[in-house]
C-alpha cells in the first residue's frame, strides 16, 4: 500500500511542523485566493455603479436639453403668426410680409437663447419658407420631401420627432452635423398637413455632454437611438466607413443594464423613457483593475510573511509537543507486545499530554484486571438475557394451552381434557425440568408435536399438521423453545381466522453449512406493510400474548450471531412461511464461547 508523504519522515517533530505548515499554507492560498475575488468583484461592482450614474446623468442632462428643444417646437407651432401663416388661405403681400418678419422675430429669440441651435425654420407647403434669419434658403439640389426626419415628421402627426446625428443638406451653403428635431403641424379646421416646423441642434453640444464624462483613458460613451440608430459616437466616421465595429445589436437585445465582453470591456447601458435614447458607457475591466495590482502585490507579500512566521513556529513548538509524545510511543509499543509492567510513564506537566500519560499509566496498570472481568461479565449478561427471554415464551404458551383445556371443559369432553392435561404435563416437566440451554433438533421437534397435538384436539375441524425432518439433522443443536412459537403463531395469526380446515408443514433441510427449518402454513397470510414492522417490539397481539417470534428471533441472533434468526415470506390470502436458520455442525459448547 503507498504510503502517505508525511508518513515518510522519520522524526515526529518534523512531520508536526511539515503538516502544520501544509495547513498554514492552503490557509493562506485559500485567504489569497478569496481576497483577490473579492477584491475584484468589489471594483467591478463599485465600477459599474459608478458608470451607472455617470451615464445616468449624462442621459438626465440630454433628457433635460431634448425636452426643452420640443417645448420651443410646442411654442412655435402654436404660435398664432405661424399658424396664420400656414393656415390663411388668402394673404395680400403686405400681410404675408408681415407674418414672415414676426416669425423671424421668434426664430431669432429662440436662437439668441440657445448657442446650440444651428437651424431653425418652418416649411410651409404652398408659402416660402422661413429660415434662421431670414435670408437662408433651401438648397436646390436637395429634395426636402425625401429626407428622412422630414418624412417622419409627416408620419408622427404633429408629435415632435428626433433624428440621429446627420450632416443637414437641407439648407443651401450649410452643411453642419446636426440632430434634426422636427413637428409637423396641422389645423382641425383644414385636413391635412400644411407645414413642418424643424430645428437643427448643433452635434457639438451633445458630444461635449458626452466627452465631458471620463471612463478611464480608452472608456467612452455612445448614443443609440430606438431603433438602434447611432445619435453619437465619438468615432462615428470610422463606424460609418466600415472600420470600426460596434455592439449595437446586441445592446439593442439586452433585458440587464451592464455585461461584460470577451475582450475585457464592460458596457453599461442607460435607456430613457422620455427620448428611447439608450446611452452606453464602454469601459475597460484592464483600466479598471488597475489599482488591484497593487492589491495583489500587498496580499501575496503579507501571506509570504504569514507564511515564515508560521513555519518558525511551528518547529519551535513541535519540539516541545513531541518530548511526552515520544516516550508514550515507546511505552505503547511495549503494550502492543502485552507486556504491561514497567511501561509507567514519568509526568511533568499538567497539560492534555500530561494528563493523556496519566491516564496511559492507569490503563496499562489495570487493562488485564479489565479484560478478564468484561469477558466473564459479557458471558453472565448473555446467559441472563437468554433465561430472561425464556422466561417470557414459557407463560405464554401455558397461557393458551390453558385457555384450550378450559374451552374443552365447557363443552363437557371431558376424555379430551384429560388427554389434553396429560399432554400438557408432559410439556412442562420438559419444559422446566430441562435445564440446558441447548436441546437437539429431535428433542425440539417432539416438543412441538406434543404442542400441536394439543392444538388439534382443540381445533378438531380447522388443524392438521405434518412434519418432515431428515435423519442427519435431527442430532444437531439448536437453542431451546425456536420451532414452538413460530408453531403456534401460525395457528392463532393463519389458521384460526382461514375459512375451512388449514394445513400447517414442517420442513428441516440444509443449506450449504446451515440448518434451515422452515414452517408453513395455508392460512390468512400478511401484507407486506405487516411484515416490515413484524419485529418491533411495540407490536403486540393481545389475544396470543404476541412476543415468541421476536424473542425466537433474538435469542438466536444473542446465540449465533446476525446471520442467523428467523425470516419471513407471506401472500394474502394464500399463507405464509417462516424459516428459522441455524449454524449447522455446531454443539453446546460452540454456542456458549
Amino acid at each position: 500500500m503507498k504510503k502517505n508523504p508525511l508518513m515518510r519522515f522519520r522524526s515526529v517533530r518534523t512531520t508536526i511542523a511539515v503538516s502544520f505548515g501544509v495547513l498554514v499554507a492552503c490557509a493562506l492560498l485559500a485567504y489569497f485566493i478569496i481576497s483577490l475575488r473579492y477584491t475584484e468583484s468589489t471594483v467591478l461592482e463599485n465600477s459599474t455603479e459608478y458608470t451607472s450614474q455617470l451615464i445616468g446623468q449624462v442621459n438626465n442632462d440630454i433628457d433635460s436639453y431634448i425636452s426643452y428643444m420640443e417645448n420651443i417646437s410646442f411654442i412655435v407651432a402654436s404660435n398664432s403668426d405661424v399658424r396664420d401663416y400656414l393656415f390663411t388661405l388668402e394673404l395680400d403681400e403686405e400681410r404675408e410680409r408681415g407674418l414672415r418678419e414676426r416669425i423671424v422675430t421668434v426664430f431669432e429669440t429662440v436662437s439668441d437663447t440657445r448657442e446650440d441651435i444651428t437651424n431653425i425654420a418652418l416649411l410651409p407647403d404652398e408659402r416660402e419658407p422661413v429660415i434662421n434669419g431670414g435670408t437662408d434658403e433651401l438648397n436646390p439640389y436637395t429634395q426636402i420631401t425625401e429626407l428622412e426626419w422630414y418624412e417622419k415628421a409627416l408620419a408622427a402627426e404633429g408629435q415632435a420627432v428626433i433624428s440621429t446625428s446627420h450632416v443637414q443638406n437641407a439648407i443651401s451653403g450649410k452643411y453642419d452635423w446636426v440632430v434634426t428635431l422636427s413637428r409637423s403641424i396641422t389645423n382641425s379646421a383644414s385636413p391635412g398637413v400644411r407645414g413642418v416646423f424643424f430645428v437643427d441642434l448643433n452635434y457639438n453640444s451633445i458630444s461635449d455632454l458626452c466627452e465631458r464624462i471620463s471612463l478611464g483613458d480608452k472608456g467612452y460613451i455612445y448614443i443609440l437611438d430606438e431603433d438602434g440608430g447611432i445619435v453619437y459616437h465619438p468615432q462615428q466616421q470610422l463606424i460609418y466607413s466600415g472600420m470600426k465595429d460596434e455592439l449595437i445589436s446586441e445592446v439593442m437585445d439586452t433585458e440587464v443594464s451592464s455585461f461584460l465582453t470577451r475582450d475585457g470591456r464592460l458596457y453599461t447601458i442607460s435607456r430613457s423613457e422620455a427620448t428611447g435614447w439608450i446611452v452606453v458607457g464602454v469601459s475597460y475591466v484592464s483600466e479598471l483593475m488597475a489599482g488591484a495590482d497593487e492589491a495583489r502585490l500587498t496580499y501575496l507579500l503579507a501571506a509570504m510573511l504569514l507564511l515564515a512566521v508560521a513555519m518558525l513556529l511551528a518547529f519551535l513548538l513541535s519540539g516541545e509537543i513531541t518530548k511526552p509524545i515520544k516516550a508514550l510511543e515507546l511505552s505503547m509499543k511495549e503494550v502492543e507486545k502485552g507486556n504491561f509492567s514497567h511501561v509507567a510513564l514519568e509526568v511533568r506537566d499538567n497539560n492534555e499530554i500530561g494528563r493523556l500519560s496519566r491516564n496511559f499509566n492507569t490503563m496499562t496498570r489495570e487493562i488485564q484486571n479489565l479484560m478478564e472481568q468484561t469477558e466473564k461479565e459479557q458471558r453472565a449478561k448473555r446467559r441472563y438475557e437468554l433465561k430472561v427471554l425464556q422466561s417470557q415464551i414459557n407463560p405464554h404458551f401455558l397461557y393458551n394451552t390453558l385457555d384450550s383445556i378450559i374451552w374443552m371443559a365447557e363443552w363437557g369432553k371431558n376424555q379430551e381434557v384429560v388427554k389434553m392435561t396429560s399432554s400438557l404435563a408432559r410439556l412442562l416437566r420438559r419444559s422446566i425440568s430441562n435445564e440446558r440451554e441447548v436441546v437437539t433438533i429431535e428433542e425440539e421437534i417432539d416438543y412441538t408435536e406434543a404442542y400441536l397435538t394439543i392444538q388439534k384436539m382443540r381445533y378438531q375441524d380447522k388443524l392438521e399438521y405434518e412434519i418432515d425432518a431428515k435423519p442427519d439433522i435431527l442430532k444437531e443443536e439448536t437453542v431451546k423453545l425456536v420451532l414452538q412459537p413460530v408453531v403456534e403463531n401460525a395457528i392463532y395469526h393463519g389458521i384460526k381466522y382461514k375459512e375451512g380446515k388449514g394445513m400447517i408443514q414442517i420442513h428441516s433441510f440444509r443449506d450449504g453449512g446451515d440448518i434451515v427449518i422452515q414452517v408453513r402454513d395455508d392460512g390468512k397470510g400478511m401484507d407486506q406493510d405487516t411484515l416490515d414492522h413484524i419485529f418491533e417490539k411495540h407490536v403486540r397481539d393481545t389475544k396470543s400474548g404476541g412476543v415468541g417470534l421476536q424473542n425466537v428471533h433474538e435469542r438466536i441472533r444473542l446465540y449465533y450471531g446476525p446471520a442467523y434468526g428467523l425470516s419471513f415470506e407471506s401472500w394474502p390470502g394464500e399463507g405464509t412461511l417462516v424459516s428459522i436458520r441455524l449454524p449447522g455442525g455446531k454443539g453446546e459448547a460452540d454456542g456458549q464461547a
